[in-house]
Order: structure tokens, then C-alpha cells, then sequence
């Protein structure tokens, strides 16, 4: 199990290239800009989550450009409030998500802090997040703060565009949608249970329109890259099914799981 807790400013900085959202690792030490805007970002995240009253969220960053896709965010956690701290001013709040390691074909969980979540060299300094409803958050939070619990549909093997309806692979934001079906119905012992509730209560995956060359040279060069989950008749046609953090947004408020979905930007847009 992979753990990552609170890290202080050094740590952070030591850890940013342990893993990313599925680029590979580099050894470069992060920028300075780098790490004053990510903790920017972290800060007015967590302003707007304390203004929200949520408890548990799903946090969404934007790591990687998915504009020719027509999709704003890239990469989906869920957020919760540190429980006993009600009456705290400020409250700690913690990350729970999959990210890939280092482009390989793996992936692990990690828990982590909010400034840790923006200190992976985004695409664009920008966070939304869906606050959860009651009722979904308080069956949730306890599995969030399991150990044990947040692995039960984990699956190690990763393909970046990762079958909804396949248990070969599994991707980042898959997880987190077939955690939260674990959580909301006590016959979801599995994945392949995980992924009928979520067909069941309505969700519909992005589909990306991937050529065959653009397919080939992905999975020649990359690791973390498979299309042979997906069924002949989407790859060969060129329509690629994954889950994407926009397609979640629309499906938590359209299955009443969730609020609406609310916009974190930095203090200088231009930047």
C-alpha cells in the first residue's frame, strides 16, 4: 500500500517527481514559479471547499491538455474534511486518488495534501470540484479513511485510456467511480459489480475519437497507453470509451450523488 501523508514545503518539493498523472518521472528539481503557484492553487482551493460546508468532495485538476478532445479536466480525487475539526477555523483537508507511476503500466493510491495535488507541474492552474451529498458523503468517508478499504477496487495495471466496462486495466478516474459505487451499494464486492451499478444508475463514458496511427504510436512508445480492452467495433472504428473527469461531473449531478459543480481559479487568471 502507498501511502503519501502531509508532506512539509521540502518534502513536497523532494516527492514532486516520485510519481504524475501518467507522464513519466523526471529528475529535474521543480521550478520555484512552479511551486508558489501550485501552493496558490492549494490555498484557494482550500477556501473554496471551506466555503462550500462539503465535507467530502470530488476534486478534479486539469494535469494534461484534453482541449482537442473538448474536455476541460484530466485527473478526478476525492477530497474529504479531516473528521474532529468542526470547530477548527481552518480545517486539514486530505486527497485520495490513483495516480500512474511514472508512465510505467502501474499505478498506486495515495493520500495526500492539497498542496501536494497541485504540485504535479499542471497544464493549467485551475481546480473544480463536486461537492458530495449528504448521503453519499457519509457512506464514503468512511471508506476514504480505510487504508484497506480505498484498495478494494484497485487494480495495478494501468492503461491511460482504460475500457469502462473492462476489469483488464484500470485508470485514475475508473477508480474512483467504482470506488464510490462500492461505498454507495454493500453488494459491490468487485469491479465487474462496481461497473454493472454505475451502468445501472446511468453512466456514460467520454468517447474519444483516436485514430489508428495516433493509437499505434501510443502504445509502441508508452507504457501506460493499451487499446486492447476496448471491443473491435469501438477501436476499429476509432471511437476510444474511457472515463473522464467531465463525463463524472455530469453523471454525479444528472444520479442526484452530488452538487453542482464549482470553478477554483488563481488569484492572476493570465498566469
Amino acid at each position: 500500500m502507498k501511502l503519501v501523508q502531509s508532506l512539509t514545503l521540502a518534502a513536497a518539493l523532494a516527492a514532486a517527481t516520485t510519481a504524475q498523472a501518467g507522464r513519466s518521472c523526471e529528475a529535474v528539481q521543480p521550478a520555484a514559479d512552479s511551486v508558489v503557484r501550485g501552493l496558490e492553487m492549494a490555498e484557494r482551493t482550500r477556501q473554496a471547499l471551506e466555503s462550500s460546508g462539503a465535507g467530502v468532495v470530488v476534486l478534479a485538476r486539469a494535469g494534461q491538455d484534453l482541449r482537442q478532445y473538448g474536455l476541460q479536466w484530466s485527473h478526478l480525487a476525492f477530497a474529504y474534511r479531516e473528521p474532529g475539526t468542526t470547530d477548527q477555523a481552518v480545517h486539514t483537508w486530505r486527497v485520495v486518488h490513483k495516480l500512474n507511476e511514472c508512465g510505467t503500466d502501474h499505478a498506486g493510491l495515495f493520500r495526500q495534501g492539497l498542496g501536494e495535488f497541485f504540485m504535479d507541474n499542471p497544464f493549467r492552474y485551475a481546480a473544480a470540484f463536486a461537492p458530495l451529498l449528504p448521503d453519499t458523503a457519509a457512506k464514503l468517508l468512511p471508506l476514504l479513511q480505510s487504508n484497506e478499504a480505498i484498495q478494494r477496487m484497485h487494480e495495478p495495471r494501468y492503461s491511460i485510456t482504460a475500457y469502462p466496462w473492462s476489469t483488464r486495466y484500470q485508470q485514475s478516474n475508473q477508480w474512483l467511480t467504482e470506488t464510490l459505487a462500492s461505498a454507495m451499494e454493500p453488494g459491490v464486492t468487485n469491479r465487474e459489480r462496481a461497473q454493472a451499478w454505475l451502468q445501472f444508475k446511468g453512466y456514460e463514458p467520454s468517447e474519444l475519437h483516436i485514430g489508428a496511427f495516433t493509437r499505434l504510436g501510443g502504445r509502441m512508445t508508452r507504457a501506460n497507453v493499451a487499446f486492447d480492452d476496448h471491443p473491435n467495433r469501438l477501436r476499429y472504428s476509432d471511437r476510444i470509451q474511457t472515463t473522464t473527469a467531465d463525463s463524472v461531473f455530469a453523471w454525479l449531478q444528472q444520479a442526484q450523488l452530488a452538487g453542482p459543480v464549482a470553478i477554483v481559479m488563481p488569484t492572476d487568471t493570465a498566469r
